[in-house]
């Protein structure tokens, strides 16, 4: 299994102590949540039930039933229980002449989708977890769901019986670039560094989108396979993605259309207006979850100097989905390799290149030396007047602890970046404009991110401190 090590240790912990364990355990849909439990414990696992979408309770409970008859192993099915009270006993039956003789995990996958309304499933699981599953040291019980904003209202911040009762939390992320090659490599494919960025910038280093990949393919055949025929692993991936999440789906799809078509961010109000949205709670919550589910992110203003924060789309499946696939026919023939051809191509390479490195600020950190120094970092943008300027944009703002300011621009590029004379000056505007408008005394950075370098001219040792190239983000 590729990466997932401080996860995989956290699991082999739990079931290496002297204690019952609850643990939660969420991330984004096809992220590999079930994967990595059922090959890291499955020689401890006892019982797997695992929720179904949009499932009426009762069906629910047959599902449940039957699984814990296989269990049994018995000829015979059980009684289908009326309530999850009732089916949690029966689970207890069959635990108890296991769980007092060796280390027993017990794992129920999706319960988003298992707490149907009215179902009391979590109330039914607080009460047996503290009345009879909390007594048993050997006992493991794992609990996970893709629907992250949920598990954290419902689970990880639990303010009924489950408060305060989970030992410990895993929120599993996408590979990052160098798990996506090493996943690649274990696959027996072999690509060079920039066609796998090039892979990330379509599917965000997502597992399951990674699996439509195969020996002997290049990343423009895969990628046409996977997103532009009509049986492509991703061809129809966005109707589901959404919808398998969130209730009344079509309002978050409205916001992460909004900021694909708008990479540079939107702020709240921004939002409002495009969607059609009200200005009350129900906009917090929506924006709130798809924070949590990794979909979007809050950009906060620097030292709070600039006008607001703003949203930015993280979603790499969803950008690209916008860009190219939504409203377009999926006839294949070669469709990516004369998309990837066209201006369309380099503009949203642009913003991919940019949103992939603003994910990899632990690789940037390393290859510049400070992997050890406290900071915070975004992206920042103004329009404010007050300086007499028109405002600017900076790409990724690293703000160090140090008594520095990495100001760090991201350019796409197929071969070394060349500074030019008019980008030179533009660079040099920027750094006057931030110290201006933000007051900084710290001592500001320029820092050039790029595919394969910059060239070496008189503009780049006079306006650029540090670069970083695509092979530093493997790191």
């Amino acid at each position: 299994m590729v990466g997932r090590k401080e996860e995989i240790a956290i699991l082999q912990q739990a079931i290496q102590s002297q204690r019952a364990e609850l643990i939660a355990i969420y991330g984004r849909r096809r992220v590999g949540k079930t994967y990595m439990i059922r090959r890291t414990l499955e020689k401890q696992m006892v019982f797997e039930f695992s929720g179904t979408r949009n499932g009426a309770m009762k069906l629910q409970l047959a599902n449940y039933s039957a699984q814990l008859t296989k269990c049994f192993g018995s000829p015979v099915s059980l009684a289908v229980p009326t309530n999850w009270r009732e089916a949690l006993l029966d689970l207890e039956k069959y635990l108890e002449p296991i769980v007092t003789k060796k280390q027993t995990v017990v794992f129920f996958d999706e319960i988003p989708w298992i707490h149907t309304r009215r179902s009391g499933f979590l109330q039914a699981f607080d009460y047996w977890w503290n009345s009879w599953a909390s007594r048993f040291p050997m006992l493991t019980v794992i609990i996970c769901g893709s629907a992250a904003a949920w598990m954290i209202e419902h689970v990880v911040n639990n303010k009924g019986g489950l408060h305060n009762r989970l030992t410990r939390t895993i929120r599993l992320m996408p590979f990052t670039l160098s798990e996506t090659e090493a996943y690649l490599q274990a696959n027996g494919i072999k690509l060079p560094l920039y066609q796998i960025a090039q892979l990330f910038m379509c599917t965000g280093g997502v597992p399951h989108y990674l699996s439509g990949i195969s020996a002997g393919q290049s990343i423009t055949q895969a990628i046409d396979k996977m997103c532009f025929t009509k049986d492509g692993l991703l061809a129809r991936e966005f109707e589901n993605l959404y919808a398998a999440l969130f209730e009344n789906a079509s309002k978050h799809e409205e916001v992460v259309k909004a900021l694909a078509l708008n990479p540079g961010g939107l702020n709240r109000e921004e939002i409002i207006k495009i969607c059609n949205l009200s200005t009350g709670g129900g906009t917090t919550r929506l924006l709130n979850e798809l924070t949590e589910s990794g979909f979007i992110s809050y950009q906060s203003a620097f030292e709070k100097t600039s006008n607001e924060g703003f949203y930015q789309l993280d979603d790499a499946f969803t950008h690209f989905y916008f860009r190219f696939m939504a409203g377009r026919k999926l006839t294949g023939n070669d469709l990516w390799e004369k998309i990837s051809k066209q201006p369309i191509y380099y503009t949203w390479a642009g913003y991919a290149f940019e949103r992939m490195c603003q994910q990899h600020i632990l690789q940037i950190k390393k290859a510049l030396g400070i992997g050890g120094v406290a900071t915070t970092q975004a992206a920042w943008r103004t329009t404010v007047k007050k300086t007499g300027t028109n405002g600017t944009q900076i790409d990724l703002v690293i703000d160090r602890s140090d008594q520095s300011i990495n100001l760090c621009e991201i350019k796409f590029s197929q071969t070394p970046f060349t500074i030019n004379k008019q980008y030179a000056t533009e660079l040099l505007n920027k750094e006057q404009i931030f110290r201006m408008e933000t007051g900084t005394k710290k001592a500001l950075f320029t820092t050039l991110i790029t595919p394969f370098g910059v060239v070496k001219n008189e503009y780049k040792t006079g306006y650029v401190h540090a670069e970083i190239v695509l092979d530093d983000l493997f790191i």
